[in-house]
């Protein structure tokens, strides 16, 4: 079964956060990001054509505007494809590990897989960000050397950059894997 809830981000903008149990310890869970503002985008276009223009009326060399076009179109794609991500999901199996993927606007994947062993916790972090408190959730990755320790913060949902209140539910869904697991040993 898969809900969907909705949400705002740090920047108030809308975020949704579906979740889908595929079994009482493998749940995954997806946050949309806020979606590609036309207007900031077409009026960075605008400026950059309006200075090519400007340049072309004073040089009268039509290669200007050919190549602000160029410019501005292979901005576009890369930006699609290295930059603007649609959504970042989890995806927790409490026996293996914890996939983290981010789905990208062109439609290419990138992922990246933690296993159960390296993972020490799951928690919710807050950063002071000019002025104001913004909390991030976060894998905590167990120190091989000393069993105390933690070798490595994974951040999550960097792009999406949900609210609070859609953090904590996330987390909770984490949690309740990973005491099962603990509760559990012989599933993993």
């Amino acid at each position: 079964s898969m809900e969907e809830r909705r949400y705002r981000s740090a920047s108030g903008a809308n975020i949704a956060l579906r979740c889908r149990r595929h079994s009482a310890s493998c749940r995954e869970l997806a946050v949309s990001c806020p979606r590609l503002r036309l207007r900031s985008l077409s009026a960075a276009t605008s400026a950059a054509w309006l200075a090519a223009y400007g340049l072309f009326v004073l040089t009268e060399n039509s290669m200007v505007l050919s190549a602000a076009i160029v410019i501005t179109l292979v901005g576009l794609i890369m930006y699609l494809h290295f930059v603007k991500i649609d959504q970042e999901s989890l995806l927790v199996i409490g026996s293996l590990g914890i996939q983290v993927t981010s789905s990208y606007a062109s439609g290419k994947e990138s992922t990246t897989f933690i296993e159960m062993s390296r993972v020490k916790d799951v928690v919710i972090n807050e950063a002071i960000h000019m002025q104001e408190v913004i909390y991030y959730l976060c894998i905590l990755l167990q120190d091989p050397g000393d069993p105390q320790g933690i070798s490595e913060v994974v951040p999550l949902f960097q792009s999406s950059k949900p609210r609070l209140d859609c953090l904590i539910e996330v987390y909770r869904s984490c949690q309740e894997i990973l005491e099962r697991r603990k509760m559990d040993p012989q599933s993993s």
